[in-house]
């Protein structure tokens, strides 16, 4: 599933969970990809807190309690990680993360608590969520297989790479607009991974991220940058990169586009994938101040002149998700989407 769609279902789970209509949510996926971030959004999204408890790195005690005796009897302390109302509030999201990493002894633990939300005297409290996340056992990580027992009492959803969902949150995490055209450009390298070689650096939407934080270190010596990206993303990806943004020396002025100025675009396709994504960036940053409308209304102006309609309906779709619908009520907006209309009909 696209993480859009994983983030509506999670969301829909947090925010129902008072009428008892949650399920717990076994989220799959291969590693970096962003399991554990979307996760950490919802809760974030709807200000909630989240306990993130790695079952891998624990002992069966550690989740069932420790043993103590009680006159002629032996009573169970209640773990203080384990969500209470009063400490952690009345929502939010218990987060069973690397959960396919944990040893069966442990995994079999939690099965009370997944399924009957308690554990000998402790509850759950009524208003918080059960989601995990794991590994597959092909993706070359510590993995167990996940008992039946367990399986059984979660709903199961495989979490897939989508470019369009990626672009939209580098946006709102202003994610370097270069690294965004260059997966537009190449968007192959979003997720490049052989579990067969074992890579020690490939790339993903987590790995990106961190040439992102490369590019704002080493930005000005491209030949540290390139070490530091192969680093995150392997060497082939890293060289690209590198290229990619030595080749973009020489950009048009963005401030001229916005102001509606006449703007030659580039002959070279990767150029012009950076302009789109330069573009949407600064779309997206200028949400909400005065001279918005007209900034925008100059973008897409601007979009109906690319050689190839499809980067111009890219550009505008990357301004819809990323502003709102607030892009419609631009008049510029009928005029692309009638020339558009008129050039394919062609």
């Amino acid at each position: 599933m696209r993480p859009k769609e994983v983030s509506e279902i999670l969301n829909k789970e947090l925010t129902s969970v008072i009428q008892g209509y949650h399920t717990p949510v076994m989220l799959w996926g291969s590693p970096g990809i962003g399991k554990s971030q979307i996760i950490f959004q919802i809760a974030s999204n709807n200000k909630v807190n989240i306990i993130d408890i790695r079952l891998s790195q624990m002992e069966p005690s550690d989740l069932r309690g420790i043993p103590f005796k009680n006159g002629n009897l032996v009573d169970w302390s209640v773990p203080s990680l384990l969500p209470d109302s009063k400490r952690h509030g009345e929502q939010g999201i218990l987060f069973l993360d690397e959960i396919t990493s944990a040893p069966p002894t442990v995994s079999a633990a939690a099965y009370q608590l997944i399924l009957d939300r308690c554990l000998g005297d402790y509850t759950v409290p009524k208003g918080w969520v059960i989601f995990a996340a794991g590994n597959r056992q092909g993706d070359r990580g510590i993995t167990y297989s996940m008992p039946a027992p367990l399986a059984n009492r979660f709903s199961h959803f495989e979490l897939d790479v989508n470019l369009d969902d990626w672009v939209t949150w580098a946006y709102k995490n202003n994610i370097d607009e270069r690294i965004i055209g260059f997966l537009r450009y190449r968007p192959e390298y979003l997720f490049e991974f052989n579990s067969k070689h074992n890579p020690t650096a490939f790339p993903s939407p987590r790995t990106w991220e961190f040439v992102h934080r490369a590019l704002k270190k080493f930005g000005t010596d491209l030949s540290l940058f390139k070490q530091a990206a192969s680093a995150c993303v392997g060497k082939i990806a890293g060289v690209e990169i590198t290229t990619f943004i030595k080749h973009i020396s020489d950009f048009p002025n963005l401030d001229s586009i916005i102001n509606g100025e006449s703007v030659s675009i580039p002959e070279e396709l990767d150029l012009q994938y950076v302009i789109c994504a330069a573009l949407v960036g600064r779309a997206t940053s200028l949400k909400g101040s005065n001279h918005a409308k007209k900034a925008w209304g100059n973008i897409l102006n601007f979009a109906k002149n690319f050689p190839r309609n499809e980067l111009g309906v890219m550009l505008v779709l990357d301004m819809q998700r990323a502003i709102g619908e607030d892009i419609f009520t631009i008049p510029e907006f009928a005029d692309w989407a009638n020339t558009i209309s008129n050039v394919m009909l062609d």
